[in-house]
């Protein structure tokens, strides 16, 4: 896949989210930048999704020394491009693979709907395409459906994994996983996880359960516990963020769909307010949609002023 190819993925994944800031923009362009006008493109970005410390530094960018003068919708969108990639500058993280002894352990969590099982899949891919050796367990016990699912991605990528039937017990799935992955020297083994936060304490006791599994095997598992996040759901993203904190002990993020969303601003959002690591974005179905992405270029996208990065 090329670099431009991927790029053309962006420019497409973004495209709602960018037009939905050039339309909350549009009017503003060269009114002279006072007071009421400031307020008007601060709500502007509020309403895109950035949230509102990104839309106060933006403010505060514009104020400075330019009340004498206009400014044209392409000045404020590069401002906005120059704040967005300074939030994610420090959070855009790709997984490392560098646990030892083998295997790193990574939990997947995050909320049934939100593309956790098919996100499982297309990490695994990525760490294949750079000649690691994946195994997954399916400890979604909860849903035969997931369960389903993740054979299917298992078989159509080429990874082994280890199931058992619906309503079994998860622990024991990981800790039979951990053995087989240490038996046949896996790199990467991912785990998938119930998403019911309906009732928060049973998720809470059955990942604390998988935890002291996985640590009488490996005190440093699991290395990573990655929430995977709907873009589509807007603001309702940063709760699911603040729930699996609480439940999980979350390290880094996910987000899926944001090629069907003007809402992709949430990205930004959630940099702004968590810091957390931001390991990739997905802006499609096939399975090499999912990829780390580049501050600058997704920032240009999101502000509309990128053509050629």
């Amino acid at each position: 896949m090329s670099n431009g190819s991927w790029h053309d993925r962006l420019m497409g994944g973004f495209k709602r989210t960018s037009d939905r800031l050039m339309g909350n923009l549009a009017g503003l362009s060269g009114a002279r930048l006072d007071d009421e006008t400031l307020d008007e493109i601060e709500e502007a970005l509020i309403a895109s999704d950035l949230g509102p410390e990104m839309a106060a530094r933006v403010r505060k960018r514009l104020a400075e020394g330019q009340f004498e003068r206009n400014m044209e919708e392409l000045g404020i969108r590069l401002v906005v491009a120059e704040e967005v990639e300074k939030s994610l500058t420090p959070v855009a993280e790709p997984l490392e693979i560098d646990a030892f002894p083998r295997p790193q352990v990574i939990l997947v969590i995050g909320v049934n709907g939100s593309g956790k099982t098919t996100t499982i899949a297309k990490l695994a891919n990525l760490f294949l395409e750079q000649d690691y050796n994946v195994l997954l367990a399916a400890g979604d016990t909860f849903r035969a459906a997931a369960i389903g699912q993740l054979k299917t991605w298992a078989d159509r990528i080429g990874v082994p994994i280890v199931s058992g039937p619906e309503g079994g017990d998860a622990a024991g799935i990981v800790y039979d996983a951990v053995k087989q992955a240490t038996a046949i020297g896996t790199d990467v083994l991912i785990v998938d996880t119930a998403g019911r936060l309906q009732n928060k304490r049973e998720l809470m006791d059955e990942l604390a359960k998988i935890r002291r599994v996985l640590g009488r095997l490996n005190p440093e598992a699991p290395h990573d516990v990655v929430l995977v996040l709907d873009a589509t759901t807007g603001q309702n993203a940063l709760n699911q963020i603040e729930v699996f904190k609480e439940v999980a002990g979350v390290t880094g993020l996910v987000m899926t769909k944001l090629d069907g969303t003007a809402r992709g601003g949430v990205l930004v959002n959630a940099a702004e307010k968590y810091g957390l690591p931001i390991h990739a974005i997905g802006v499609g179905e096939k399975v090499d949609d999912l990829r780390p992405f580049d501050a600058n270029e997704v920032a240009r996208i999101i502000a509309g002023v990128d053509k050629a990065v």
